[in-house]
């Protein structure tokens, strides 16, 4: 463009110093094209030097916006694991601070026991011993609340046996309920290795309000009617004509000896919230540098 508009302007030049030339007017039109078209030419290439399509090279896409739900989500998730373990914590200590409060006698109504777990009730009657039922094996729990580990042979009695479930007939109403005596050894399952501790008089005790359980993943059938793995309450009373009533007898330093020894109260709770929550705000973090490496910086790996 520039190189036509420098020969008309040339030509033009020329026309005007050839000797008898009176006609200016087709010089001033010429002058004036080339310099539009000089100016449209200076034009084009003022544009076509700007880079085309940086901003939106720089924009973040929908897929981008899409990705920041992963570290925003694990964050999230983080924080309701540190509300988790803030309930989880306070309602230890409230179990705890139950198990230490001085008992109650056991209500008339026994259904208000279900809203009662972990706490202490005083209560009179019979055992059944005819009825009674094993659930196990399960681990001994000292007075000092130490569980013992049993599995060497030093130790195979002394550390491994089963809970002794026991009908307890009330001696103020016609109902039974379910009394965890406490642990044995394996050998004294039988009744006549313990017979001193087969108490057939009416006793008066303290225990723990419990509630049942549902069966434990992978956790095969009960062996037979006497030898629970569990408390399932729905068998042990359907066998036993007991109300769905547990109680777990307290610790007795004054017990018979052989006797089933009490206080085998587990407080089944687990806090694993602390190790939850590190890791769901340690992923968030991470997401979160990987997110703004790729898709805000376009850092590439």
């Amino acid at each position: 463009m520039l190189r036509l508009s420098a020969q008309i302007c040339k030509q033009s030049l020329a026309m005007q110093r050839l000797p008898g030339s009176t006609n200016r007017i087709p010089t001033i039109r010429l002058q004036l094209v080339t310099r539009k078209m000089t100016q449209q030419s200076q034009k084009i290439e003022w544009t076509t030097s700007i880079p085309i399509g940086n901003k939106d090279k720089d924009k973040i896409t929908a897929l981008g916006w899409f990705l920041l739900l992963i570290p925003a989500t694990t964050f999230g998730l983080g924080v309701w694991q540190v509300k988790r373990k803030i309930w989880k914590e306070q309602l230890i200590k409230d179990l705890d601070k139950q198990l230490h409060m001085p008992p109650v006698n056991l209500p008339d109504d026994l259904s208000q026991l279900a809203q009662m777990e972990y706490r202490l009730v005083t209560l009179r009657g019979r055992f059944l011993h005819d009825k009674e039922m094993l659930m196990g094996p399960r681990s001994l729990i000292r007075p000092d609340g130490v569980e013992t580990q049993g599995g060497l042979f030093s130790q195979r009695d002394s550390g491994n046996g089963y809970l002794v479930i026991t009908p307890f007939q009330l001696a103020d109403r016609d109902d039974i309920v379910l009394i965890n005596r406490g642990w044995i050894s394996r050998k004294h399952v039988d009744q006549e290795t313990r017979a001193s501790g087969q108490n057939r008089n009416e006793v008066e005790l303290t225990a723990v309000v419990r509630s049942g359980e549902s069966r434990p993943q992978f956790t095969p059938d009960h062996k037979d009617g006497q030898v629970y793995l569990y408390r399932d309450l729905g068998r042990m009373c359907a066998s036993s004509g007991a109300a769905p009533i547990f109680l777990d007898a307290v610790y007795d330093a004054n017990a018979a000896p052989n006797a089933p020894i009490g206080g085998q109260t587990r407080v089944t709770l687990r806090n694993d919230h602390l190790s939850y929550l590190v890791t769901w705000f340690s992923l968030s973090a991470a997401t979160s540098y990987l997110w703004y490496r790729q898709i805000v910086r376009r850092i590439p790996f």
